[in-house]
């Protein structure tokens, strides 16, 4: 670091997303005991895994996967309420690089030949400044050197909230909201669809669905975590 920029620290110190303790020298976003302490479900490791299991017989996947455990008040929520309510756009990209990296460890990086996020609403995406799915896979695009693209698949209708709906409400909130953007060819593609958090599988299933039947060869879900 400069000396200009340790002398602005010294006024204007960084801090953790996650616990909001104070960022030392090489560290960006989250700490580095916030991330050894991530409530990893290594599910990419696995040979079946509970998202797997919540998209079956409804979602033909290749791979299913979410990156972190969900607990309500943990490490986890903390930081997905930091992407999605505080303006901080740099968590999903910093999730995005963790996850990627380790995927590519395993040997998955090679699999896909396009990111996909799952859309927001123009109105809810112009309210928030960006997509919080498209930055977990901007980081993701960056470790597994996959391009990705949030232009493809398009959020038609403005759904309401998913909380606190059960199962069959869910999907019947968000059902007919997903279609594709005109002169997109998806034929032979194997894409990367990816969400900030998975619950019954509802959304992911609705937009994964769109891209099947635009054609691409190969389908596979990653999100940030998974809501039990």
């Amino acid at each position: 670091m400069s000396l200009p920029a340790d002398f602005v620290s010294l006024f204007f110190p960084r801090y953790c997303q996650a616990c909001f303790g104070p960022l030392v020298k090489g560290e960006e976003i989250i700490c580095t005991m916030c991330i050894a302490g991530l409530p990893k479900t290594n599910y990419h490791l696995q040979q079946s895994n509970p998202v797997e299991a919540k998209l079956a017989g409804r979602l033909p996947v290749r791979h299913a996967w979410a990156f972190l455990k969900f607990r309500k008040g943990g490490i986890v929520q903390h930081l997905l309420h930091q992407l999605k309510y505080n303006n901080h756009p740099e968590v999903g990209l910093a999730l995005g690089k963790i996850f990627g990296y380790e995927l590519s460890e395993a040997g998955l990086s090679a699999g896909f030949d396009i990111i996909v996020p799952v859309p927001l609403h123009e109105l809810r995406k112009r309210k928030r400044g960006y997509n919080q799915s498209a930055k977990f896979a901007q980081g993701l695009s960056y470790s597994l050197k996959t391009p990705w693209d949030e232009s493809i698949s398009i959020r038609k209708t403005k759904a309401t909230t998913q909380t606190k709906k059960s199962k069959m409400e869910r999907w019947e909130n968000v059902k007919d909201v997903f279609t594709i953007s005109e002169n997109r060819t998806l034929v032979n593609k194997r894409i990367l669809l990816v969400d900030d958090i998975i619950t019954t599988g509802s959304t992911l299933e609705a937009c994964g669905q769109h891209l099947i039947m635009a054609g691409c060869q190969e389908l596979s879900v990653a999100c940030i975590a998974e809501a039990q």
